[in-house]
C-alpha cells in the first residue's frame, strides 16, 4: 500500500515568495490524447475469440484502439459493430506475409467512411514471415527488396487514395532485420543514402516497433523495466526503435541519429510479457500499467499490448493476455480498468494549461506524467518501477497552495484514497505502481482564508 502524508501550509513563505522554490513549469497534455494511445492486439471475433466477449473486454478496459488486418483478421463488418459499440478504432495492416494492397485499402475505406479507422499499417515481421511479392520471394534471410518494394507500393497507393490519403502510415514492424541495406530504417530514404532503393523513397509516416519489454539478451525482471523498453536511443535493452531505426539489429546498417530518434514519430504494435519466473501475474499487471504510461511519456504516439485475451489455438505458454482464455480477467485487466476510469475523458484540449510541479531529488526509477482533463482538472501520475522490491520517498511540490487535492490508486481501486484541502506538497512513498494527484485548475489566490493556514 503507497503511504501517503501530507505538508500542509504551515510556512506562509512558500506562498508570499519570501522563500524562493525551485520550480519547473510544466505543460500539461490531454488526458484524452493519452487515452488514445492505449491499444490492445486481438482477433477480435477469430481464434477462439467472441465479438461479444470482445465488446465486453474494450469497455471493461477502457481501451481506445485495436490493432487488426485482413490477413487472418475479423471481418471488416465485425470491426465497425465493434467501434459503433465501444468507440473502438483500428489500426489495418497487411500482418504475416500478407500482400495484397488492393483487398486491404478496399477494407480501409470502409472503415474509414464508418470513422473506425485509425492508420494503415505495413507488413508484420518479415523476419519471421517473409513475403512473395511481385512473384519475388523475401524477407527473412533472403533478400528483402520485396519486402521494401512492397511498403513502398502500400505508401504510395494510400496517398494515392482519395479517402485513405490524410491517414497516416506505418512502417512494417521489424525492419531491423534486413538482410540487403534497402533502407526500411528510414520512413523517407534521405539524399545520397548510397542503398538499394532510390533515395526519397517513402515508406511511412510512423516507425513501428515490438519492444516487448523483455528481451532474450535482457532476461529476467529489472528496475525501470519498461521505461528502458521505450527508451528511443542506444539505451534501449531490447528490440526497440534503435535497433531497428538507429542501427539495424541484423547487420548495423546506419539510419537516424540517435538526436533524430528522439523526435521521430513512432508507435508500437506489439508489447507484452507473458507470466513465468519471476513475472507474476501481479508484476505483469505493474508492467501493464507502467508500459502505457512509459510510451507516451517517451513520445510513442500509439502503443499496444499483446494481448487481450490467451491464445487458444498455439501452443507454448500463452499467459500475455488481460484475459484467460474463459475471459477471465487477470490483474492486468483491473489495473488498467482502474487507470482508464480515473482518468476517463472524451474530449481533448486544444491548449493545456500548465502547473509549476517540482519532484527535488527524483530517483531514477521515478517518472512522472501532467495531464489534463478537458473539465480543467490536472491529473499529475507520478509511478516508481523499483519491480524488483525497495521503496522511494518522495516529495511533490505543486507550485502553489490549491484548496482541493484528490489522490488516487489504480492498484486499489476507482475512488479516491484521500481528499485533501489546501496543500501545496504531497509526501509519497513509492514502489512499483502510480499514484494519480488531482489538483483543481486554479491554486488558491492571496487574500483567501483556508483552514489550513
Amino acid at each position: 500500500m503507497t503511504r501517503i502524508s501530507l505538508i500542509f501550509l504551515v510556512s506562509f513563505a512558500i506562498i508570499t515568495g519570501d522563500v524562493r522554490l525551485a520550480f519547473t513549469q510544466t505543460t500539461a497534455v490531454s488526458a484524452n490524447d493519452f487515452l488514445n494511445s492505449i491499444g490492445v492486439n486481438s482477433a477480435i471475433c477469430r481464434r477462439g475469440e467472441s465479438l461479444e466477449k470482445t465488446i465486453d473486454a474494450v469497455r471493461y478496459l477502457g481501451i481506445r484502439w485495436i490493432r487488426s488486418g485482413y490477413e487472418g483478421g475479423a471481418p471488416v463488418t465485425d470491426l465497425i459493430e465493434l467501434y459503433k459499440q465501444t468507440g473502438v478504432r483500428f489500426s489495418y495492416g497487411l500482418m504475416s506475409g500478407g500482400t495484397d494492397i488492393s483487398r486491404l485499402l478496399n477494407d480501409a475505406r470502409q472503415l474509414a467512411q464508418a470513422g473506425a479507422l485509425l492508420a494503415i499499417e505495413g507488413n508484420n515481421e518479415a523476419n519471421n514471415w517473409g513475403v512473395t511479392y511481385q512473384g519475388q520471394r523475401g524477407g527473412g534471410q533472403l533478400s528483402w527488396l520485396p519486402v521494401a518494394k512492397l511498403q513502398r507500393d502500400l505508401y504510395r497507393a494510400v496517398k494515392n487514395d482519395p479517402v485513405l490519403k490524410d491517414y497516416p502510415v506505418w512502417n512494417l514492424s521489424e525492419g531491423g532485420a534486413e538482410t540487403d541495406n534497402v533502407g526500411l530504417q528510414y520512413l523517407t530514404i534521405p539524399k545520397d543514402a548510397g542503398i538499394l532503393i532510390p533515395d526519397g523513397t517513402r515508406y511511412a509516416d510512423y516507425a513501428n516497433c515490438h519492444n516487448y519489454m523483455t528481451h532474450p539478451s535482457w532476461p529476467g525482471l529489472h528496475d525501470n523495466q519498461t521505461w528502458i523498453a521505450a527508451d528511443p536511443t542506444q539505451a534501449c535493452r531490447v528490440d526497440g526503435l534503435y535497433g531497428n531505426y538507429g542501427s539495424t539489429w541484423r547487420y548495423h546498417y546506419p539510419g537516424y541519429s540517435q538526436s533524430d530518434l528522439l523526435t521521430l514519430p513512432r508507435v508500437t504494435t506489439e508489447t507484452g510479457v507473458k507470466i513465468e519466473g519471476p513475472i507474476t501475474e501481479q508484476i505483469q499487471a505493474l508492467l501493464y500499467l507502467s508500459v502505457y504510461l512509459d510510451q507516451f511519456k517517451r513520445s510513442w504516439k500509439h502503443t499496444v499490448i499483446y494481448l487481450l485475451r490467451d491464445r487458444t489455438d498455439e501452443g507454448g505458454n500463452q499467459t500475455f493476455g488481460f484475459y484467460k482464455p474463459d475471459y477471465t480477467p487477470r490483474q492486468a485487466a483491473t489495473y488498467v480498468h482502474n487507470l482508464t476510469a480515473i482518468l476517463a475523458d472524451d474530449r481533448s484540449i486544444p491548449k493545456p494549461g500548465n502547473l509549476n510541479y517540482s519532484i527535488p531529488n527524483q530517483p531514477a526509477t521515478v517518472h512522472d506524467l501532467l495531464l489534463q482533463k478537458s473539465d480543467g482538472r490536472f491529473e499529475l501520475v507520478v509511478w516508481n518501477e523499483r519491480f524488483t522490491g525497495g521503496s522511494d520517498n518522495v516529495t511533490v511540490n505543486l507550485g502553489a497552495a490549491f484548496a482541493s487535492v484528490v489522490l488516487y490508486d489504480p492498484t486499489t481501486g476507482v475512488s479516491p484514497i484521500q481528499r485533501l484541502s489546501n496543500i501545496a506538497s504531497v509526501a509519497l512513498t513509492l514502489s512499483n505502481h502510480p499514484v494519480i494527484i488531482e489538483v483543481s485548475s486554479a491554486p488558491i489566490k492571496m487574500n483567501e482564508t483556508h483552514g489550513g493556514f
